[in-house]
């Protein structure tokens, strides 16, 4: 009988511990979800300042962006286009754009493409329409760009060919002005929008 006190004084005696267990376990799921909420907080942070720079590349990008101000004109000789002229401003909001031919360090590049042929760096000339003489398009300014075709011999713009010019500024978004002459190039002016 002496052993069933003593069991059972044991038993009263270990009521305490289950308080003593709730609390341990109590503890431990504080600690893991303090674990989980702060993996969760720093994903979001950083998936957040990724979003941040991606928006700020785009902006970037962008910011030079140029726009034609009238149509695109071209000169023929009778049988094919000897070159083609427009007028760019910048977009709103665009950086300035150097467009200087003659800078070969930081200037903006033409492209001519078509289905046949593509030439990376055509030669252009740049007249000022309004705005200082700094070839350097900058708000409020318009330019006259001059691309001329004859300085490259596989360059054979006749009827009904479609061409793409891309102006690429050194840096921010690039410029493609495509366009398809008409069924007779016979005119010397021809109005290719």
């Amino acid at each position: 009988m002496d052993g069933f006190k003593q069991m059972c004084r044991r038993l009263r005696e270990e009521r305490g511990i289950t308080g003593l267990e709730t609390a341990i376990v109590l503890i431990a799921f504080v600690v893991v979800a303090a674990v989980f909420a702060f993996v969760v907080l720093s994903t979001g942070l950083f998936s957040s300042e990724r979003s941040k720079e991606t928006v700020y590349a785009g902006l970037a990008k962008t910011r030079g962006s140029m726009e034609l101000a009238g149509g695109v004109i071209a000169a023929s000789d009778g049988t094919k286009l000897s070159n083609v002229k427009f007028d760019l401003t910048l977009a709103a909001g665009g950086d300035a754009v150097n467009l200087n031919p003659t800078d070969t360090t930081n200037r903006t590049v033409i492209s001519y493409v078509d289905s046949q042929y593509t030439n990376n760096n055509l030669p252009y000339t740049v007249q000022v329409i309004t705005g200082n003489s700094d070839f350097l398009l900058e708000q409020g300014e318009m330019l006259e760009i001059t691309v001329n075709f004859t300085v490259d011999a596989n360059i054979i713009i006749g009827t009904n060919h479609t061409f793409t010019l891309e102006i690429k500024p050194p840096q921010g978004s690039y410029m493609v002005v495509e366009r398809t002459t008409p069924a007779s190039v016979v005119q010397s002016v021809i109005d290719l929008n």
